[in-house]
């Protein structure tokens, strides 16, 4: 048996946008239930809305976000950072680039003194994120 951690986002009517963009973003399969298709919509007005979704990427990421109906609090993202490390700079600076489109970018994807690249940035749904690419050889 394995154990897994990953992300699980809350949104507050943009999940299935979000989803969208992260498959975009880091590519793989993505899969999305609403609340309708379980029947647990209690205002009808959002059962299109998310309940579930997964994100299963090539690099092996697991992402999954809903969105919170109005019958529950939502607060937005805080207190944490979604961290993408490795050493394949070209794969880590693409996606450093499509996550900042549209997103506010803390610290640009630079040189830290520890080494290699790094950079923090909130992206257009309201998610942190940083990216550390390791130094290289030589």
């Amino acid at each position: 048996m394995s154990t897994t951690l990953n992300p699980y986002l809350s949104f507050h009517n943009t999940a299935r946008d979000a989803m969208e963009f992260y498959r975009d973003v880091f590519g793989g399969e993505l899969t999305i239930d609403t609340f309708a298709a379980y029947d647990m919509g209690q205002d009808p007005a959002e059962n299109d809305l998310v309940m579930h979704a997964q994100l299963e990427t090539p690099s092996g990421f697991t992402l999954m976000a809903s969105d919170t109906p109005s019958s529950m609090p939502w607060q937005p993202a805080a207190g944490f950072s979604i961290s993408i490390s490795g050493d394949e700079e070209e794969q880590l600076e693409r996606w450093w680039n499509a996550l900042a489109d549209g997103g506010t970018v803390a610290m640009p994807l630079e040189s830290p003194p520890w080494g290699g690249r790094f950079g923090m940035l909130t992206d257009r749904f309201g998610i942190a994120w940083m990216v550390s690419i390791a130094p290289g050889e030589g």
